[in-house]
């Protein structure tokens, strides 16, 4: 049995955590402190992390409500993060440890959101069995639209008609380095109208963000004769561009805007990276799916990968006594 301690993230622990996430082999800037904290006031931390004798062999990005652990519900997705030559055994030992430790500290529940595999650096998928071993409970499964840009894809017919279309009306996409347009005039008005919901980032937070991330938030604008009429805002990984915004403006979509601007992005800007991740297409917990959406992610040559959502009684942890 090797020597496994679990510890509570503190902002003493905030340089070592960061240069354990750049290194991760499951981990993408998400996990970084400075993205983690920026909506700090509405969560409570209860980050962890395990050290193998003194060296940081993983960490769960995590907030707290009453008696129970989240992997960070500020986060697209979270779980135990983990060095590369952490072996199956001794992550199952290392879960063991986790949830021994929640439960020692009277939280009776643990809930996480995995990673998808595509954001991985490799093959890690320890979780899931580890999970399973647990007895753990698949709460929520969202569908992810993911164009594979290493195979052969297609648009279609429509998807090119509208290229076209933006081609012809003489729309330009354009990268900037703010914000201000799209939140104010694109983003926050058809938020409110379809859909009575804000942003989940305020115009102030997602400039304070692209500070620390400049190259891995980026927005990307389309123009009609200099105005704006639709965009998108991207985050960038290692292998993925994931679109964490899509609108365009209210009577403008004949013209074009989204397909150009969506063609441009995947066979242009992200042609070298391995997955473009349109996002979700789900509502009620991942219980109804928005098919309208979801087609329209699919004509751009996208198809399904799923994002679970576990449970886990921390009492479990004995469950996993008879494993090795």
């Amino acid at each position: 049995m090797k020597d496994f301690t679990v510890k509570r993230y503190t902002k003493e622990n905030r340089t070592v955590w960061n240069e354990f996430i750049a290194k991760a082999t499951n981990a993408t800037f998400l996990f970084n402190r400075n993205f983690m904290e920026y909506h700090s006031d509405r969560f409570e931390d209860f980050s962890l992390l395990i050290y193998e004798n003194k060296k940081l062999i993983a960490v769960l990005p995590a907030n707290i409500v009453n008696s129970d652990v989240y992997s960070h519900q500020g986060l697209t997705y979270g779980g135990l993060v983990y060095n590369e030559k952490l072996k199956l055994a001794s992550f199952i030992e290392v879960f063991k440890c986790v949830l021994s430790f929640l439960n020692d500290n009277k939280i009776q529940k643990l809930q996480l959101k995995l990673l998808p595999s595509i954001y991985h650096q490799k093959p890690a998928e320890e979780l899931n069995y580890a999970l399973f071993l647990a007895d753990a409970q698949l709460i929520r499964r969202d569908t992810l639209a993911v164009t594979d840009l290493t195979k052969p894809y297609s648009f279609s017919k429509l998807r090119k008609r509208g290229v076209d279309n933006g081609i012809k009306n003489s729309l330009l996409v354009k990268e900037v380095s703010y914000f201000d347009e799209y939140w104010n005039e694109i983003l926050i008005p058809n938020l409110a109208d379809k859909y009575q919901a804000k942003p989940v980032h305020t115009l102030e937070e997602i400039t304070r963000l692209k500070s620390f991330f400049p190259n891995k938030i980026r927005q990307f604008n389309v123009y009609e004769n200099g105005s704006i009429i639709a965009g998108t805002t991207i985050f960038e990984s290692e292998n993925v561009a994931h679109c964490q915004y899509i609108s365009g403006k209210e009577g403008k979509n004949e013209l074009g805007g989204l397909d150009l601007l969506f063609h441009h992005l995947i066979t242009v800007v992200f042609k070298e990276k391995h997955f473009f991740d349109f996002g979700i297409s789900n509502e009620n917990q991942g219980r109804k799916l928005n098919q309208g959406l979801s087609y329209w992610k699919e004509s751009f040559g996208a198809s399904t990968i799923v994002q679970d959502f576990s449970e886990v009684e921390t009492s479990n942890f004995n469950a996993l006594d008879t494993i090795l």
